[in-house]
């Protein structure tokens, strides 16, 4: 068959959200608007999510997967689905499902316009800490970027191949994506999405990673801003 969308998911012990994942994502591929694969990343879980993995991968046709040695975090998980993806269009949504597959669709509306459209999570249903910790580490971001986005956070998004196979990805670039597409000149659009809180499952962010990650990762992404190589070919023979 062929794809034209392939979603990421990375998942990093999470054998509690498997199920229910399988479930909503073989749901979604029935009203997806465009042919559709599920790459599952695995980031060297050290529960049952592999051996989960490896059935869900075995029994639907168009789930497949790929696991780490060892934990590497999330933005390596999403950098190896960014790498592995085959199609032009490559989606990403967290496997604690605090966002709806069925809102890719949406997305979808507007991908052909722009080359990363993201979610935007305007009625977070988290707690207050964790709400206000992220609004905390917005505006940092916000501070070096200015790149105009309300929620870089929302696991949930769709990303041109061609740009996102670009990116110089490092640890803690998952909060960067719209400004490292903006940096090779690419556009961004920000659509309200729904979101959940967590029913199943560890949260794997608190406070202290939601405030000094993003500060010192702002600081790389002013170097690499200022190193970033951009060009367009115009003929080759």
């Amino acid at each position: 068959m062929y794809y034209q969308f392939t979603i990421i998911t990375p998942i990093f012990n999470e054998e509690e959200n498997l199920e229910r994942l399988e479930q909503q994502l073989s749901t979604y591929l029935e009203i997806a608007v465009k042919p559709t694969s599920i790459l599952l990343v695995d980031d060297g879980s050290t529960d049952n999510s592999l051996e989960m993995i490896e059935a869900i991968s075995a029994r639907n046709e168009h789930f497949y997967f790929i696991s780490f040695e060892k934990n590497q975090g999330l933005s390596a998980a999403i950098k190896a689905g960014f790498d592995y993806a085959k199609t032009p269009l490559i989606g990403y949504i967290d496997s604690d499902l605090q966002t709806d597959p069925e809102d890719f669709n949406l997305l979808m509306d507007y991908i052909s316009e722009y080359d990363l459209v993201t979610g935007w999570r305007s009625n977070r249903k988290d707690s207050f800490v964790k709400n206000m910790s992220s609004r905390i580490a917005k505006g940092i971001r916000c501070s070096f970027t200015h790149d105009g986005m309300e929620d870089t956070g929302c696991p949930l998004k769709i990303i041109k191949a061609d740009y996102a196979k670009r990116i110089p990805m490092f640890k803690g670039l998952h909060r960067f994506l719209p400004a490292m597409v903006m940096l090779q000149k690419g556009t961004v659009k920000q659509i309200p999405v729904r979101h959940y809180p967590r029913i199943a499952g560890t949260a794997k962010f608190h406070v202290w990673n939601r405030l000094l990650g993003p500060l010192l990762d702002c600081f790389a992404y002013l170097w690499m801003k200022k190193k970033y190589i951009n060009y367009k070919v115009a003929k080759k023979g």
